[in-house]
């Protein structure tokens, strides 16, 4: 998986389609980011294999909570109130930046050894807080 693809040099889609080509290679790529049609376009060969285009619009209001529990178990525990909040003011129903919350509350989990990863307020407070002013 390559993400920000939009920020790679030309000759580097062909080198991966080489690695991913090769008769012993059991394994796709899987090319993320806004403008990952226009890198591909800059590498023809890459281009004329791609299978599937996926795009991910922004989560509805109405889905964010029912994505999220989808997305990771550690939403189950948060309150519908606290999803939308968090959605309302940091998220604004861009999944990257919910996967990045969701990396930021496990890796808090892991680092508290695992004793609480209910994610209630003040954890998406302090995992929103890791986005830094501009997410």
């Amino acid at each position: 998986m390559i993400d920000d693809v939009q920020r790679i040099a030309a000759p580097e889609p062909d080198y991966l389609r080489l690695l991913a080509g090769a008769p012993t290679t059991r394994t796709c790529r899987v090319l993320c980011g806004a403008g990952a049609e226009r890198t591909l376009a800059r590498a023809p060969a890459s281009a004329s294999r791609v299978l599937t285009r996926q795009h991910t619009p922004h989560v509805d209001t109405s889905q964010v909570a029912g994505v999220l529990r989808l997305f990771r178990p550690l939403w189950h525990i948060a309150t519908d109130e606290d999803l939308l909040h968090t959605d309302k003011m940091h998220a604004r129903g861009n999944f990257r930046i919910w996967a990045k919350l969701t990396s930021h509350a496990h890796a808090h989990a892991a680092r508290s050894r695992g004793l609480d990863t209910a994610a209630h307020r003040a954890l998406l407070t302090w995992v929103c807080s890791r986005l830094g002013p501009n997410p």
